[in-house]
């Protein structure tokens, strides 16, 4: 691919600069921190955005650059990306409780080497826990050794998509641009990712590939309260639908899939889910949107 000067960049010069905004979590940060330190690549910057020193962990790495500031997951990735924007080739955004394989950040390279249409990309999860009571440390690195022992291929595309999962996006950093978060998103910022990709794609493509992998594992704990993520269910699909970053369709049916998850299994809630909160968020979110007042920020109101 080509540099910001002109000058061409292969997979093995490319720069990736890995940004990782976290709150509440600093063991999670130091496990994914020791993940990074493996990489056959080696990134050319890490950036923690926290909100204070209580979400860094021990023993900090001094290459680690932080940034702090104010709560929020889209306002944390921003400011994670102003600090290494004109300074690498690649941007990727991992979650706090993401584990790459060793060869994630080289499979990073090599796609966006050898598809220089691509804007941005999502690798292969070898398990998400998100929808279950989390993937343990062991699991998750059982899984990632297991996955590192397979002979490595040419990287592949394995999907054109309109957006990207947030716990591992990949984007050239060309076609960022002057692209933004959405700081309306407030808090957990649910569905910035669609948001945020949404934004690239008359730059690029946005794929689904086999180039990298990792393990989410859907850590619970240190999120936004099942009240706040309810009403957020329902005001920020439409929010961005009015924005014309999501299809009005798909709004819809997310904001409806939501509404009947949330309805029934709060007869059975999950042990790790605030069913009846995410009712309650709901449908102040439905009242909102029915009187006109619907502003993803209210949450920040919101207890």
């Amino acid at each position: 691919m080509t540099g910001e000067h002109g000058t061409t960049v292969t997979a093995d010069t490319t720069r990736i600069a890995v940004v990782i905004a976290t709150l509440g979590r600093p063991a999670e940060v130091g496990q994914l921190l020791v993940r990074l330190d493996r990489q056959n690549h080696r990134p050319s910057a890490i950036v923690l955005s926290v909100t204070g020193d209580a979400d860094l962990p021990p023993d900090l790495p001094g290459h680690v650059a932080v940034v702090a500031g104010g709560k929020g997951l889209p306002a944390q990735r921003n400011r994670g990306m102003d600090l290494v924007r004109g300074e690498c080739d690649v941007i990727a955004f991992l979650d706090d409780d993401y584990l790459p394989s060793d060869h994630a950040l080289a499979g990073m390279a090599a796609l966006f080497e050898l598809h220089p249409d691509v804007a941005g990309a999502n690798g292969r999860l070898l398990a998400d826990g998100i929808n279950s009571r989390g993937v343990g440390l062991e699991e998750a690195e059982a899984l990632i050794a297991a996955h590192d022992r397979l002979p490595r291929s040419s990287p592949r595309i394995l999907k054109d998509m309109f957006g990207l999962y947030g716990c591992n996006m990949v984007y050239r950093t060309a076609a960022i641009g002057d692209a933004r978060f959405d700081e309306r998103l407030a808090l957990y910022g649910w569905q910035e990712d669609i948001d945020f990709a949404a934004q690239l794609l008359p730059r690029g493509r946005l794929v689904r590939t086999d180039a990298f992998a990792g393990v989410h594992r859907g850590v619970k704990g240190a999120r936004t309260s099942g009240a706040k993520l309810g009403y957020s269910q329902v005001v920020n699909p439409l929010y961005l639908s009015r924005k014309g970053t999501m299809p009005p369709r798909y709004a819809a049916r997310l904001v409806l899939n939501n509404l009947l998850a949330n309805h029934l299994k709060a007869l059975r809630p999950e042990p790790w889910v605030d069913r009846w909160g995410r009712v309650r968020g709901n449908w102040r979110g439905v009242w909102h949107v029915l009187t006109g007042r619907d502003d993803p920020r209210h949450i920040l109101d919101m207890r």
